[in-house]
C-alpha cells in the first residue's frame, strides 16, 4: 500500500477507522456530551458525507458543497433513516473506494474540478491532492471520535488503539 492509502485506511499515523469504531453500543454513538456539538454518530455521518462527495469529484461529478456547514451533518430525519450499522457499512464501502483510487498511480495527477463554497470559484486539484485533503479531513474527525470515546470512558477499545 502507498502512504496515501495507509493514511486513508487509518493505519499510518493513527488507529485504523475499524478500531476507532469498534465495540460501540447504540446508546454511546448517539449520546451527546454537554458543550460538544456532535455525537459519534454525527461525526461519522459527516465523514461519510464528505468521503462520498470526494469520490464523486474524483469521478468527474461536480457535486456542489452545501451552502452551510450544518448541512454536512445529519438532520434528525437522516439519523432516523440510517442505522448505526448501515452508516458504518456505507462509510467502509466508500473508504474502500477511496483507498482503491489512491492506489491508481496512473490517475493520481489527473486534474479534477472541486466546487467551493457558494460565491467562490471552482478549485482545480489533482486526484492526489483531493485524496490527501480527504485523508486530513477524516483524520481530524476520527480524532474527534476518539476524544468523544475518551470522554465517555470508552477508549481504548478492547481491540486496541493508540493511547499515548
Amino acid at each position: 500500500m502507498t502512504e496515501l492509502q495507509l493514511v486513508l485506511a487509518g493505519d499510518s499515523a493513527h488507529t485504523p477507522a475499524a478500531g476507532i469504531l469498534d465495540q460501540l453500543a447504540l446508546d454511546a454513538v448517539h449520546r451527546g456530551i454537554e458543550g460538544v456539538p456532535h455525537t459519534i454518530y454525527q461525526e461519522l455521518w459527516h465523514i461519510a458525507y464528505w468521503q462520498q462527495i470526494t469520490l464523486e469529484w474524483v469521478r468527474g461529478v461536480e457535486t456542489p458543497i452545501p451552502e452551510r456547514a450544518s448541512a454536512g451533518f445529519p438532520s434528525p430525519e437522516d439519523t432516523a433513516r440510517e442505522s448505526w450499522d448501515a452508516l458504518r457499512a456505507r462509510f467502509f464501502a466508500t473508504l474502500e473506494e477511496a483507498v482503491a483510487a489512491a492506489g491508481d498511480a496512473k490517475s493520481m495527477d489527473t486534474t479534477i474540478r472541486c466546487p467551493s463554497r457558494p460565491g467562490m470559484p471552482v478549485r482545480l486539484m489533482t486526484i492526489r491532492e483531493q485524496l490527501e485533503s480527504l485523508g486530513a479531513h477524516n483524520a481530524y474527525h476520527f480524532g474527534r471520535i476518539v476524544l468523544l470515546r475518551q470522554l465517555l470512558g470508552l477508549w481504548p477499545p478492547a481491540s486496541g488503539g493508540f493511547s499515548w
